[in-house]
């Protein structure tokens, strides 16, 4: 079991969940020791894994962004899709174990196969990737129901449901099984503690189904609520889930930090994304004690998307932006994060999935132009 201050040690290291500051979305200024392993002259290595659908052409824009800013940021690219190939996932694995850091676009997942495992779940689990957190928040000028919206979620993101364990025990009878651990739930439940105090947050509300699952969901409560007696700066508060699910879209404003299992997680973040614009706009963090994992934050492949120059880039590019606060380069996080805002907002250059008529390119080549502005203040 980690101790306080090993957890401690990795909230510290979720930097680019913060709340609105100026013009952008900026970390607060927090200590700790980064997990970047490989760093030579200067230049951090990562892994970059395009992915399915629209990650390859993703990736390359986050590539392009990062040269025009000179971002020390040297990536090694390794190719795993939902197309298996021998020993693609050892080659992604042993990357990112010597990099600890990497970034990647979504691999498909095969509903229609049921001898399909999933690739993003498995490399979360064979990394350890047990903390998934996301920040959603307004963005001015996207036209949404609620305005205001500034929440944080965390995800416990190696066990339950979500772990894929099922089996056909006799035809016609499928047993899905849901294994949940106190060790991993005291472990989530602290981070999202300490990452609430160390950013300055008020409320922690844990989201369950106890009043069915009462044993499972009954351990991750009472867990969550105990562990409150620890923070007496933090509110806490309890949810049912499929009562959460009501009060994000009818009342969000009154959500602060979400605490959740790994199901009911991996569904709340899609509707609290959904509710500040959708899925191009929100990236995804995953932590474990060594390793970090920057993503999409609906781990969505965009497939329909390819080569039509219509996706939202915010999402991917907003995960290149948490990388680099994650590895210490908080001047060129904040010039890409600023160029980017100003984009969406004083400027409104917004895709069709948020209103607008721009390409992806000219989101892209828009956010440049304000960096090639902005470039004198890295001096």
């Amino acid at each position: 079991m980690l101790s306080s201050n090993a957890i401690t040690a990795v909230a510290r290291r979720a930097l680019s969940v913060a709340t609105p500051a100026n013009s952008a979305i900026r970390t607060h200024k927090l200590p700790g020791n980064r997990n970047t392993l490989a760093k030579y002259g200067g230049q951090h290595t990562v892994t970059a894994m395009p992915g399915d659908g629209i990650g390859p052409e993703m990736i390359g824009h986050i590539k392009k962004i990062f040269k025009y800013c000179n971002a020390p940021i040297n990536f090694e690219e390794v190719q795993m899709t939902s197309i298996y190939q021998d020993g693609d996932m050892e080659e992604v694995i042993y990357a990112i174990e010597r990099n600890g850091v990497a970034i990647k676009g979504n691999i498909e997942t095969k509903f229609d196969d049921p001898a399909f495992v999933s690739r993003n779940v498995e490399l979360r689990r064979r990394l350890d990737l047990w903390a998934n957190v996301l920040h959603c928040v307004t963005i001015p000028t996207v036209p949404t129901r609620h305005k205001d919206i500034d929440i944080v979620l965390i995800r416990e993101n190696t066990e339950g449901e979500y772990s894929g364990l099922e089996h056909e025990s006799i035809p016609g009878v499928v047993e899905s099984i849901k294994i949940v651990t106190q060790e991993k739930i005291e472990r989530i439940a602290r981070f999202a503690y300490e990452y609430a105090v160390l950013n300055g947050r008020k409320k922690v509300t844990a989201v369950h189904k106890a009043n069915i699952q009462k044993l499972g969901d009954g351990l991750f409560l009472q867990i969550a609520k105990d562990m409150a007696k620890e923070y007496p700066t933090v509110e806490f508060d309890q949810m049912i889930v499929d009562n959460a699910s009501m009060q994000l879209v009818s009342r969000p404003q009154q959500f602060d930090v979400m605490l959740m299992p790994n199901l009911y997680g991996n569904i709340i973040s899609n509707i609290a994304c959904g509710l500040v614009g959708g899925p191009g706009l929100v990236s995804g963090m995953n932590f474990g004690d060594v390793h970090a994992v920057f993503e999409t934050g609906t781990r969505n492949t965009g497939t329909g998307l390819v080569g039509k120059d219509i996706a939202n880039p915010t999402a991917f590019i907003r995960a290149g932006v948490d990388m680099l606060r994650y590895v210490g380069c908080h001047k060129h996080a904040d010039l890409i994060s600023d160029a980017l805002w100003e984009a969406l907002t004083e400027q409104g250059v917004h895709t069709g999935d948020i209103g607008g008529s721009a390409k992806t390119s000219e989101l892209v080549e828009r956010t440049l132009r304000n960096i090639e502005r902005m470039m004198p203040r890295l001096d």
